[in-house]
This record gives structure tokens, sequence and C-alpha cells, in this order.
């Protein structure tokens, strides 16, 4: 069998019926083919067919909601091992066509199959890579917390003009949201509103603040901080977990994240 799809979706594995179906299926033909009436190539293929299934589960589970980071790795590697099973039968069918055995009109269907998973896998590699940066993102406000409660001074070079008298609320977020689309003529680019599932795995209460995926030192970045500032909105301006990367780099507005309460 193929690697198991983990535990995160046990649960959904256990009692999808699709999956249950086409492991019955594997049973009959390991039962055929210890009877000497299928070959055992058979039981290959029927273990494809199960794996296939079991990462359809995960992809189904994965396609709205949040995510955390694990889900999004899982959700990765399911859409990266079902294109792999497209283009391992079309590898097949086709040795079927040079051979004579088939006809090259057979490959049409399993060509549409591969190019619409490979477009999938596309779609999934966007998703979890902005779901990374989310994660880079939070463990920056994480690192600065850290930093602000043994270093204030140091704090301040991964973060800028905090205003910790200000007030916040999703009301005055739609202030910001028409300046921001008047100024630059489209939407801001927000990566987190509010609670989102990598801040609780992180153990942060993100409720009633906003993330915002600008770096601050670019022309819009800027343009924000200055707004905020100016209307005495309390925020944090990430330039990134890592010096020197852009990735992670982000504005938080709002109050500074708090910890989750144990068991909350």
């Amino acid at each position: 069998m193929l690697v198991a799809c983990g535990a995160v979706f046990g649960a959904q594995l256990a009692e999808d019926g699709t999956v249950i179906a086409v492991k019955a299926e594997l049973a009959r033909v390991q039962g055929l083919v210890a009877a000497g009436v299928l070959p055992r190539a058979s039981v290959e293929k029927a273990q494809d067919a199960v794996a296939d299934a079991e990462d359809g589960v995960v992809l189904r589970h994965t396609a709205y909601g949040e995510l955390t980071v694990d889900q999004a790795d899982e959700m990765l590697a399911a859409a990266r091992r079902r294109l792999d099973r497209r283009q391992k039968a079309r590898d097949e069918a086709a040795t079927l066509v040079a051979a004579g055995a088939a006809p090259k009109a057979s490959l049409d269907a399993l060509d549409g199959d591969l190019e619409d998973e490979r477009r999938e896998v596309g779609l999934v590699e966007s998703r979890a890579e902005l779901v990374h940066e989310l994660a880079e993102s939070a463990a920056a406000e994480s690192n600065y917390l850290e930093k602000l409660a043994h270093s204030p001074a140091e704090a301040t070079e991964l973060a800028a003009g905090y205003t910790p008298d200000g007030t916040f609320i999703y009301a005055t977020y739609a202030k910001v949201e028409v300046a921001f689309r008047e100024r630059f003529g489209k939407p801001m680019p927000v990566s987190a509103m509010g609670e989102t599932a990598v801040h609780r795995a992180m153990g942060f209460d993100h409720r009633g603040r906003v993330d915002v995926a600008l770096n601050p030192d670019q022309p819009e970045g800027v343009w924000l901080i200055e707004y905020l500032k100016q209307n005495h909105i309390p925020f944090f301006a990430f330039r990134g977990p890592v010096p020197g990367k852009a990735t992670g780099a982000h504005i938080h507005i709002g109050p500074m994240s708090t910890r989750l309460a144990s068991g909350g």
C-alpha cells in the first residue's frame, strides 16, 4: 500500500463511502488472486484505487475552510500522489499503444485526466503556499512577543509604528479598506481576517485583528502605515520572520494578539 493520508483525516477516511467500497473491492481481488483466478498485478491496481480514494477524501475535506500547516501539507501530498497515479496510468497505456495492443485514441481520456490533475496540483500548491506564509507571519508575531518581553529595544527592529493606546473594531477596518481602495484602485490584500486555524494552532487569539499581506517598505505598505498612524489605529508592521525575506512580511492591524487561555 502507498503512504497513508495521516491521522489528521483518519475519521473521515473511516466513514467515507467510496473508501469503504474500494477497500471491499481490494479484499475481493486479494481473495481471487489467492485462489489463482486473477494475476497478482490486480492487487496493485486495487491498492492504487484505495490510495486514490483516500487522497480524494483529503482533497475534499481541505477544498474549503481554514487549514493548519499540517493539513495543507497533507492536502498537497495527496494531490501530488494522485497526479503520479494519473501519469503512471497514462505511461502504461502509452506502452500498450506503442506495442500495437491498444488504439492511440485510448490515450485521449487519460491525457485529459492528467491535464486536469496538473491544474489541480497547481491550485493546491498555491493554497498550501498561502497557508505556510500565514504561519510564518504568525510566527513573526510570536517572535515579537517574546522579544518585547525580554528586550523592547530589540523588538522594535522587527515591528514599527505600534500605537498601544489606539482602538480597533471591524467598522474601523471598513474605513481603512475604503481608503486603500480609493488610493490604489484595488482591494487591500488581507491574508487573515480575525481568528484562523493557523493562529489557533500557534496558541494566539487573533479575534478582532486583521493581517494585510504587504511589506511595510513597499509603497502600499508605507501609505497604510501612515494612514493608521494618522487615525490612531494600533498596528504592527513586520518585515518578515527572516531578515531579508519578504515571505511572512505583513501589517497586523489591531492590538497585539494575545495567548489563548489554556483549554480554550
